[in-house]
């Protein structure tokens, strides 16, 4: 039997408190209960009471012609209406659709227009085409150092990257340093982003529209950081920019190589942070990746 709120202790409140945050549940929707089925009642009342008399009664008694009454809705006397409001669309309801074909040319036009990083990112911040700018806070766009060997590319931000506006700063992008100071890397000898630039709303997987979007500026993003290495964080980058339908638990831990202009860039998949605290047995494999990536490296700067 679950427990109330009176009955939980302090710990149990924090816990579970930090379970809806990490679940995306960032506000209330009311701050009390609303019964619907007695507000539809209540509706379904008043549509079928009848009028009063007396006010059809009364042009007759004035010596008035009768004239036809007006919908309730329109009457302009102060009553409220029973009439529930039309629905109209709001500009931000009418960019939450799935975008033309219009949406995909500008976003490849804007990142082919980016000859600098700077300019890439100031390309993001100014494209309205993709949904998720409209429900996301800030966006995220990248972090660590541009002219590192290797990029790491994750999937989208979360609650805590959409906050501060930077990726991987959450229990992921803690655990992610953890990693990366385990083959003596960091922020400052690697350059961290997504695949997607804005939170999806409650943390959801990227829809396949939203990651079409945003490809040609993370292609861009990766043919003006020129990497030497290339390590993809979980299933939505490693599937999208290898163009595979392989899951990462068969990617993982396997060298390839991408295209990028005239450059073929050694690319590694490997497991998501985010997927390693669901699944802690899985570290194993990732630490063997990550040793993979150390000896690369060093290959790579040794040569």
């Amino acid at each position: 039997m679950a427990s109330t709120a009176l009955e939980m202790d302090t710990a149990e409140l924090a816990a579970l408190l930090y379970f809806y945050a990490e679940s995306g549940v960032d506000e209330l929707c009311e701050d009390a209960a609303i019964d619907r089925f007695e507000q539809s009642a209540k509706i379904l009342e008043a549509r079928g009471r009848p009028q009063p008399q007396a006010d059809a009664a009364a042009p007759a008694a004035s010596g008035q012609r009768s004239a036809a009454k007006p919908p309730l809705a329109s009457i302009g006397d102060g009553r409220k209406s029973t009439a529930p409001p039309p629905v109209t669309a709001t500009p931000q309801a009418s960019q939450l659709t799935i975008p033309g074909a219009a949406a995909f040319e500008d976003a490849r036009a804007l990142a082919a227009s980016a000859n600098t990083i700077a300019e890439l990112r100031a390309a993001l911040e100014g494209f309205t085409g993709c949904n998720l700018r409209h429900s996301a806070k800030t966006l995220v766009f990248a972090d660590g150092n541009p002219d590192a060997d290797i990029m790491f590319i994750g999937e989208a931000p979360g609650r805590e990257e959409d906050l501060q506006g930077m990726p991987f700063v959450g229990r992921a992008g803690q655990l992610l340093d953890r990693m990366l100071a385990a083959i003596e890397l960091s922020r400052e000898t690697a350059y961290i982003t997504n695949m997607i630039p804005w939170r999806p709303p409650g943390n959801r997987t990227p829809a396949a529209h939203e990651i079409e979007l945003c490809r040609p500026f993370i292609e861009r993003h990766i043919a003006l950081a020129q990497p030497k290495l290339l390590v993809m964080l979980g299933n939505v980058a490693s599937k999208s920019l290898l163009d595979t339908d392989k899951g990462i638990l068969s990617l993982r831990g396997t060298w390839m190589n991408r295209k990028s202009g005239d450059a073929e860039i050694p690319v590694m998949p490997t497991l998501h942070p985010a997927y390693l605290l669901r699944n802690p047995a899985q570290k194993r494999l990732a630490w063997a990746d990550f040793l993979s990536l150390r000896d690369r490296l060093d290959r790579i700067q040794g040569s």
